[in-house]
């Protein structure tokens, strides 16, 4: 006697199960992606997703909403699944020359008493060309002294005070040179001298910017920079090759090191930051 289908195997039932789902190609819904809605033929660019709903607009301006079920949308004729865009990377901070971040739309500073004196216009220029945008930030006016012989002079001219700081950037500021000569006459708690070692600023300039493998020993009595050029075997005028140069320096990495920890120190002694409560 047949007692039906419940006499048989259990196996049997796995006859009876629902067919496997239909995978489809995913797309990432961005904005402006056209697509079809399959079943309305309506056909628009993808204005708002979300897991829920997908907005298209049509040709005519219309919007139009749907829920983005998997096949519901097609591109070309073939039916897809949208699903959310991978969430946009934040943008890497730009950089100044000197390697600070950029803030950008942030007028200049209106000028601090403080000032940074270095010796001339070479020295003004390259400071301009790396630290110019952190300069005009923190309102930091650098003046040319042209030459140190009476550096004694210049800060008691200057008439440095709390508020109204003075930092000078000196070259070849070594052990028994005259600038160290010149440095050690000078002690107020609002000036401070920094420098480098080289004899001129030139030389603050890495040699592989300039495409040699090191600046040329010059002999002491000998003009540094015209010295140079003749070992270099150059003949333009002195300016013209410093302009060539300058224009090959772009970053902070295109100056040596002593250079760069004695004008960063200089800038934060005339316009010191913040304390943090």
């Amino acid at each position: 006697m047949d007692d039906g289908i419940l006499s048989g195997p259990i196996d049997m039932l796995a006859d009876h199960r629902a067919p496997k789902r239909v995978q489809y190609r995913k797309i990432p819904a961005q904005r402006g992606l056209v697509v079809e809605y399959r079943s309305l033929g309506t056909t628009g660019a993808i204005t708002t997703f979300n897991p829920q709903r997908v907005t298209i607009r049509d040709r005519h301006g219309k919007d139009h909403t749907f829920r983005p079920a998997p096949g519901a949308f097609s591109i070309d004729g073939t039916p897809i699944e949208l699903v959310s865009p991978a969430p946009a990377k934040p943008a890497e901070p730009s950089r100044t020359a000197s390697g600070s971040i950029a803030l950008d739309n942030v007028p200049a500073r209106m000028a601090r008493a403080s000032r940074i004196y270095v010796e001339g216009i070479h020295d003004a220029e390259l400071l301009e060309k790396v630290w110019g945008d952190d300069l005009r930030i923190e309102g930091v006016v650098v003046e040319q002294m042209e030459g140190m012989d009476d550096l004694a002079y210049l800060v008691r001219s200057f008439q440095p005070r709390e508020g109204r700081r003075l930092g000078i950037l000196l070259d070849h500021l070594v052990p028994g040179s005259k600038e160290s000569r010149a440095a050690a006459e000078v002690d107020h708690p609002d000036v401070l001298i920094l420098g480098h070692p080289y004899v001129d600023i030139w030389e603050a300039v890495k040699p592989s910017v300039a495409g040699i493998e090191a600046w040329p020993e010059v002999p002491r009595g000998t003009e540094w920079k015209q010295g140079v050029l003749d070992r270099l075997g150059r003949t333009e005028h002195t300016s013209v090759f410093w302009k060539e140069l300058l224009g090959r320096v772009s970053t902070i990495r295109d100056v040596e090191p002593a250079l760069t920890r004695s004008v960063e120190a200089l800038i934060d002694f005339v316009a010191p930051p913040p304390i943090d409560d």
